[in-house]
């Protein structure tokens, strides 16, 4: 079994599509069907990534986003959606003796699949989580929240956990694009909620040992469960977006792994079967991508496509907010007559969204009020729809559609946005943000990273605590046991 895994990993490292021809097996599938077959190939990767080569490049950027994840537990903890998964994961399983797991952000236990649940929910209880923009996904909420839970319980090494890790965040943005973002799009599917379940599913199979011939299984039972609708732009107070983003996925893709480590089976080759899940119609046309999903697999690795949220807002919004940021010093801001904030992409979406933290008009408006962009402030609906000078000043905001920063199709999706002040006297300032530092094409070095994590767990845990917080990941490599870091953020 090792040496036929070993050699579906040196194929894929080669080309990909070209993966197998001579390998035991290989014949019975290949003469019918969709092409490349991908269900050999992910299954090596999934049961061999704890003992696979991983570059010390691929684990370092690994520590960063499981520390970016947890400061996001510890900052997001008494939100709203938090607050209401962990009610509910209580309800459940509180007082569950067997099989529990820690609630990550807090010293409160419940059944695991619940516990897995609440975490999840609570690391993207706000806009400040990590996101792979050319997916559309969330990952780190669902596949961290999972795999430090498996750790706590199966008494799993930090090691496993960061190798599990980066084994989940390789599903997560990979099948997405697989299918193709413009499929999904058409089917009112998100890739929001897609993503994260076989993301969280095949942390868990790795954590978990699932061998090489179950994750045909794991793959099927995560199919069934892949949901999650385009809706969620309608969602006011971020508990929906919470469930689809993170804790759907969490919940359905731990559910799927532990479903097989106990004997379920499904559907043989799912992935490749012609009248499979992935071969169906509304996945096959379009942008449909089926040779990303193993194309240099163990190779070329999405965590260089993972970004960084540097501000507690939506990532398109993220240009704007930094640009306006900017021009704080060079703005009078109590005679500022109108803001024009121009972008690419959905721009109406966040010229008139219900929810704080995505709408242009009210970020500009509080950033101009308080001369700063606060974090609770960002996500504070009461402060949105009851702050008369916020709603008065909204009103001189517009955001409007610039096609020239528009990328051309097949380019990476990048985020940008020009920002210009009007004073009442007539002076006017402007800047353009190309970037903003955490995007794929300018990510966060280490220091920003860990600069941004201190911020965000300081105020809760204490400057001490939260550089233990910080000293504890970047060594996680030697930590005997991974489900420690439960306790670490436990407030």
């Amino acid at each position: 079994m090792m040496d036929r895994r070993q050699a579906l990993l040196a194929a894929l490292a080669a080309g990909g599509a070209a993966w197998a021809p001579g390998l035991p097996g290989v014949a019975q599938t290949r003469a019918a069907g969709p092409s490349p077959k991908v269900t050999a190939p992910l299954s090596a990767f999934i049961a061999g990534s704890q003992a696979m080569p991983i570059p010390e490049e691929i684990l370092d950027l690994g520590r960063r986003h499981i520390l970016d994840t947890l400061a996001s537990v510890v900052a997001c903890r008494d939100l709203e959606p938090s607050v209401l998964a962990r009610k509910y994961a209580l309800a459940q399983s509180g007082d569950a003796r067997r099989s529990s797991a820690t609630i990550l952000g807090t010293h409160q236990r419940a059944g695991l699949v619940d516990a897995v649940f609440a975490s999840a929910m609570t690391a993207h209880g706000a806009e400040i989580n990590d996101f792979i923009p050319s997916a559309f996904v969330q990952p780190g909420p669902s596949i961290v929240s999972a795999a430090v839970a498996l750790a706590e319980q199966r008494k799993k090494s930090g090691a496993a956990v960061l190798r599990a890790v980066l084994t989940g965040y390789e599903l997560a943005g990979r099948v997405p694009k697989a299918l193709g973002n413009e499929n999904l799009r058409l089917a009112n599917i998100a890739n929001h909620g897609i993503g994260p379940v076989f993301g969280t599913a095949a942390a868990a199979a790795s954590l978990l040992g699932l061998p090489e011939d179950r994750i045909s299984d794991l793959l099927t039972y995560c199919a069934q469960q892949a949901s999650g609708s385009w809706q969620w732009m309608l969602d006011v107070e971020h508990i929906e977006k919470s469930f689809v983003f993170a804790g759907m996925g969490a919940r359905s893709g731990l559910q799927a792994a532990l479903f097989v480590e106990q004997g379920f089976r499904g559907v043989r080759d799912s992935f490749d079967n012609p009248a499979g899940w992935m071969n169906s119609a509304i996945f096959t046309g379009r942008d449909a991508n089926r040779p990303y999903l193993i194309e240099k697999l163990g190779q070329r690795w999405e965590m260089h496509e993972t970004a960084y949220k540097r501000y507690p807002v939506g990532g398109p919004t993220q240009p704007a907010v930094h640009g306006l940021l900017q021009l704080l010093p060079k703005i009078d801001r109590k005679s500022v007559a109108s803001v024009k904030i121009s972008m690419p992409g959905r721009w109406q979406a966040f010229r008139d969204a219900e929810m704080p933290a995505l709408n242009l008009r009210y970020l500009s408006a509080i950033i101009l009020i308080d001369g700063r962009l606060d974090f609770v402030s960002a996500q504070s609906l009461q402060r949105m729809h009851g702050d008369a000078a916020a709603k008065a000043l909204m009103t001189r905001v517009d955001v409007v559609h610039d096609p020239e920063q528009e990328h051309d199709p097949g380019e990476a999706r990048t985020e940008s946005a020009r920002v210009e002040v009007t004073h009442t006297d007539g002076r006017r300032v402007e800047i353009f943000v190309p970037y903003v530092v955490g995007f794929p094409s300018h990510p966060m070095s280490k220091a920003d990273v860990e600069a941004k994590a201190l911020e965000l767990m300081t105020p809760r845990l204490g400057a001490a605590r939260s550089k233990a917080v910080v000293a504890r990941v970047w060594d996680i490599d030697h930590l005997a046991d991974g489900g420690r870091l439960a306790s670490l953020i436990a407030a």
